[in-house]
């Protein structure tokens, strides 16, 4: 039996590939893809969600509109760099999806409601819409909702837009902290993880040649467009993280990450902002059993190729 996931995404090249991943995946079933700003502008993330269903042909999944910017007010920072111009490397979407149907936040509700105690949650973005949801309509809005799977953080490694911190929690810690403290069964995959999960330019190079997907175009120009990204960044890294697939593939495949069950906080203002606090102490004081998270530590990675690869080399696509 299929999972239902509602998605929560802002696709640059890493979240583009995570859609593809789980549209691709016979066990998952997404029933909603919520997309606002994070690595592209919000209008620019909503269009690129419109592309990648169009080409796999599920128009049936409902666009949301989310977020332009985060709590706090501050102006968006986005990063064309590592992302291409319009989030896909050097893929323009064509102008002929500019009248796509998008939903209100409305929408979210309804679909807990039609999943009642059947749907999870997965946050690769930023975590401002999950937060406005709590704001929106109250401490029980997802009382529903099974778990969540959010990628997020960053424990005992460094982080990835400052010393501290991970992009998702950085760009949005007043969010990422209400969510970490309302949310309840979270699974997070920090960058101490999802930082391994590294596909390597020869498994780009044969999905592009075998997979039978309509995605088969996208995979090698957009992989390649944030691999140089990465190669700039981190000189000698062997092919690019794709932090976005770890908590979806973790959703169908729990033996892959080993989880430590710990109270996650988020520095919200000063240099350490988006910091990502827990006790890693041999006795960590003791927190209510409702406030813990279980925090990925280890992932393993072969097995995370393995499954991306049989995903992308599926044949009866789309099949749900």
């Amino acid at each position: 039996m299929a999972y239902n996931v509602l998605l929560f995404s802002d696709p640059g090249i890493d979240d583009s590939f995570a859609i593809m991943y789980a549209l691709l995946n016979p066990d998952l079933n997404i029933v909603g893809i919520v997309s606002g700003y994070g690595n592209t502008p919000k209008e620019q993330s909503v269009k690129n969600t419109a592309y990648l269903l169009d080409l796999a042909g599920r128009e049936d999944i409902p666009i949301i509109a989310g977020a332009a910017g985060p709590l706090s007010g501050e102006s968006v920072q986005f990063y064309p760099e590592i992302h291409g111009p319009e989030g896909l490397g050097p893929i323009k979407p064509p102008d002929s999806l500019q009248k796509v149907e998008v939903h209100d936040f409305n929408k979210i509700l309804e679909i807990i409601n039609e999943y009642k105690g059947d749907l999870i949650i997965v946050n690769v973005g930023r975590l401002t819409e999950l937060a406005l949801m709590f704001v929106l309509y109250g401490d029980n809005v997802f009382k529903d909702v099974t778990a969540f799977y959010i990628m997020g953080g960053a424990f005992l490694v460094p982080g990835n837009i400052s010393a501290e911190a991970e992009a998702n929690f950085y760009s949005d810690s007043i969010a990422a902290n209400i969510v970490m403290e309302k949310a309840h069964n979270i699974y997070l995959y920090p960058l101490n993880v999802t930082n391994k999960a590294i596909i390597t330019p020869e498994v780009i190079n044969y999905l592009s040649e075998n997979s039978p997907t309509p995605f088969r175009p996208l995979l090698k120009p957009a992989f390649d467009y944030y691999f140089k990204a990465y190669q700039k960044n981190i000189p000698g890294i062997k092919g690019a993280p794709f932090h976005d697939v770890i908590p979806l593939m973790a959703i169908t495949n729990p033996e892959i990450v080993r989880y430590i069950p710990r109270r996650v906080r988020v520095e919200e203002f000063g240099k350490a902002k988006g910091k990502s606090i827990a006790d890693f102490r041999p006795k960590p004081d003791k927190e209510p059993p409702e406030t813990l998270d279980n925090i990925g530590m280890e992932a393993d990675i072969q097995k995370f190729v393995i499954n991306f690869m049989e995903v992308f080399l599926q044949g009866d696509f789309g099949k749900k």
